[in-house]
C-alpha cells in the first residue's frame, strides 16, 4: 500500500482531537479561546458553549437560513470565503493566484474525459478561499443535476495566499471531490471541494460514500442519474478552512466579483448568460 503523507498523518490526528468531546467545562474553554484567537463573528450562530466538541464548532450551522436571489440567473457564492482569485480561463489554464497558474485538466484528474474536461477551455474560474475562522459548511449555487462526483486522494498542505503563492500546483496535489453540474438551462460547470492541512474531512451529504482523508489511494467515482439540488441547499462541509473551485463553461457565467473580495454564502457573485 502506498505511504500515506505526513500532511494527511496531521490532518487525521488534529481531526481526532477536534473530534473529541472532551468534560463540557474544558470544552467551553478550548472553544471559546478558538473564537478569541481566530476572531469568529458568531452573530450568525448558537454561543460557543453550545457545541460539544471543536469539530461540532468548526461545521457549525447558521441559526437562521440567509437570504438569496431567486433569480434564475444569479449565481451565488456557494460559502463565506475570500476570492483568492477569479478570472477567465486560456485554454485549460486558470490562476492559483497572481502569477502562479494550474492546468485545469489536472485539477479535474483522470477520471473525467477529455471531452468532459474540454467544457472548460476558455470558460471562467473563480477560486474561493476559506481561512479557519470562517462558516465552513458550503451550498449549492443555483438549481442544478449532479451528474458526476470524483474523489481524489492527495496530499494536506494549507491553501492560504502564504502557500499558495510558494507552492506550484497546489490545488492539483491536495486531496479533492471534483463535482460536475449541470444547471437547468443545460450548461455545465464543475464545483472543486480542496483540502487542506488539518482538514481530515470533507463531507458531501449527497453520497455519503466519499470518505476522504481514508485509506483510498486511488479516485473513487460516483454517477448520478436523477439527483437535482436546489440553490442553497447545504450539501456538506469542510472541518477547518479550505478552498473551493469553480470552473464554468465558455460563456456560461458573467463573474461580478474581483480577486481580493470577501464574500458571503447567498451573495449574488455572477450573472448566468
Amino acid at each position: 500500500m502506498e505511504k500515506r503523507h505526513i500532511t494527511s498523518l496531521i490532518s487525521q490526528n488534529f481531526g481526532k482531537f477536534a473530534s473529541k468531546e472532551f468534560p463540557s467545562w474544558f470544552q467551553n474553554i478550548v472553544n471559546q479561546s478558538y473564537v478569541s484567537l481566530m476572531g469568529l463573528d458568531m452573530s450568525d450562530f448558537h454561543h460557543p458553549s453550545g457545541y460539544k466538541s471543536l469539530n461540532a464548532l468548526f461545521t457549525r450551522k447558521l441559526r437562521e437560513g440567509r437570504s438569496f436571489s431567486l433569480e434564475a440567473d444569479d449565481f451565488i457564492s456557494p460559502c463565506d470565503s475570500y476570492i483568492s482569485d477569479c478570472g477567465n480561463l486560456k485554454d485549460d489554464y486558470a490562476l492559483q493566484i497572481k502569477g502562479m497558474r494550474y492546468k485545469s485538466d489536472e485539477l479535474l484528474g483522470d477520471s473525467f474525459s477529455q471531452e468532459e474536461k474540454n467544457i472548460v477551455y476558455d470558460g471562467s474560474f473563480i477560486n474561493f478561499y476559506l481561512s479557519p475562522k470562517d462558516y465552513h459548511r458550503y451550498h449549492i449555487p443555483t438549481n442544478l443535476k449532479v451528474i458526476k462526483a470524483v474523489h481524489i486522494p492527495g496530499k494536506f498542505y494549507p491553501v492560504n495566499v502564504p502557500s499558495l503563492k510558494k507552492r506550484l500546483n497546489l490545488f492539483i496535489e491536495n486531496e479533492r471531490v471534483v463535482i460536475l453540474c449541470e444547471t437547468t438551462e443545460g450548461k455545465r460547470f464543475y464545483m472543486v471541494l480542496v483540502s487542506a492541512l488539518n482538514v481530515g474531512v470533507m463531507k458531501v451529504s449527497f453520497e455519503p460514500k466519499i470518505q476522504t482523508n481514508a485509506v483510498a489511494t486511488s479516485p473513487q467515482v460516483y454517477e448520478f442519474k436523477d439527483l437535482y439540488l436546489d440553490k442553497g441547499s447545504d450539501f456538506g462541509c469542510f472541518e477547518m478552512g479550505s478552498t473551493i473551485v469553480i470552473l464554468a463553461e465558455k460563456d456560461m457565467l458573467e463573474v461580478e466579483v474581483k480577486t481580493g473580495e470577501s464574500v458571503k454564502f447567498g451573495d449574488t457573485i455572477a450573472k448566468i448568460k
